[in-house]
């Protein structure tokens, strides 16, 4: 089912951009670039493909960031990954037919960026990805397929780091390459000081000092032994943990019937989804972050943020913070995330004062870009 909110600008303008969304990590990513497009005064189509549409995923978050609701937003009842990316192909092509925009901006590795990367393609429309050239090179990953193929009809590729240059290079992918540095840094810059007003989420958290975890990837939690690695780690580690928990990660443990022995242990907090703002102060106040999740790697590294960050995961798409010093993939066995920890807590390391994704201001960098190749 198609919801049809509001038109920002008119449809008619043949330079129009528009601009995808589909989850949390989206969202955030692309509202530096709207809010580009809003200071330039470039027409735009903002438009929500339906992968997450619950309140909590979706809404909660467009509302957090003072964006502009959505022109277009698709509810989706496909739960399949197949079944999803065909849906949203079908419907954003049709909104594409409707709308014709100069190009569309897709950012990340969703089904829903390839879903609407493919529809643009055939209708030869440009198609502009946001965070290009990332690989983990774990092809258990359906991000991973993701990104690749999206990378590979893309017109323009707007690179965050050397890094992901380098990627796209050597796989010879056809698009237009520019280096911008990571919009997600300017999403932290821009909304830490609204959440630290806003936010009373530390009148939640019950440790004065405490490691934000988060885990949600279905090659983690669909795991039953991983995933129990994950909470046992969780209850013995050496810091309180604060864990907002997605989801899918819950049913998981209640489909395991581990939830209610997980929910009991003392060292263990566990919060609903959070909005985002709620996330940056839980992040500012946490001593180390413990996450499978790509966004949470990056925003670590934010000049106003600086937080070690211990990967449990086999691998990650985001070397940079591995290499600056502020990362580390510890994998997926308990002992190795507790032992871990204990490192963080016992250590001395300095963090870096730069981020390797930049300076925060990705999001002008690549409305400029757009603007000259496209003329919006």
């Amino acid at each position: 089912m198609m919801v049809i909110t509001r038109t920002m600008y008119s449809e008619a303008s043949m330079k129009t951009v528009m601009v995808v969304v589909g989850t949390r990590p989206e969202i955030i990513k692309m509202a530096p670039i709207v809010r580009a497009l809003q200071k330039k005064k470039t027409p735009m189509i903002f438009t929500h493909c339906g992968q997450h549409y619950d309140y909590n995923m979706s809404q909660q978050f467009i509302e957090n960031l003072e964006l502009p609701k959505p022109d277009y937003g698709y509810r989706l009842r496909a739960y399949s990954q197949g079944a999803q990316t065909a849906q949203i192909i079908t419907r954003m092509e049709k909104l594409l037919k409707k709308t014709q925009p100069a190009i569309v901006l897709v950012e990340g590795d969703t089904n829903g960026v390839l879903a609407t990367a493919l529809a643009a393609v055939k209708l030869g429309i440009p198609v502009g990805h946001v965070e290009a050239g990332l690989r983990s090179y774990d092809l258990r990953m359906p991000e991973e397929h993701n990104r690749r193929l999206t990378d590979h009809v893309s017109t323009y590729l707007f690179a965050p780091t050397e890094t992901a240059e380098r990627n796209l290079k050597k796989e010879n992918a056809w698009g237009k390459i520019f280096v911008t540095g990571n919009t997600v840094i300017d999403a932290v810059i821009q909304h830490l000081p609204i959440a630290e007003k806003k936010s009373k989420i530390m009148e939640a958290v019950r440790f004065k000092k405490f490691a934000l975890a988060t885990a949600h990837r279905a090659e983690n939690v669909d795991n039953v032994r991983v995933l129990a690695n994950f909470m046992e780690a969780f209850a013995e580690a050496p810091i309180p943990v604060v864990y907002p928990m997605h989801p899918r990660t819950k049913k998981r443990l209640r489909q395991n019937k581990t939830y209610s022995k997980t929910q009991k242990s003392g060292n263990l907090q566990i919060l609903p989804p959070l909005g985002y703002l709620d996330f940056l102060v839980l992040i500012k106040n946490s001593k180390m972050i413990v996450t499978d999740s790509g966004g949470i790697q990056e925003e670590a590294t934010a000049p106003n943020m600086r937080k070690p960050v211990l990967i449990i995961r086999l691998s990650t798409e985001r070397p940079e913070a591995v290499k600056a010093g502020f990362a580390e993939v510890v994998g997926v066995e308990k002992q190795n995330i507790v032992d871990a920890m204990k490192r963080i807590l016992t250590g001395r390391k300095q963090l870096p004062a730069k981020s390797p994704y930049g300076e925060g201001n990705a999001a002008e960098i690549i409305i400029d870009i757009v603007k000259k190749e496209v003329g919006a």
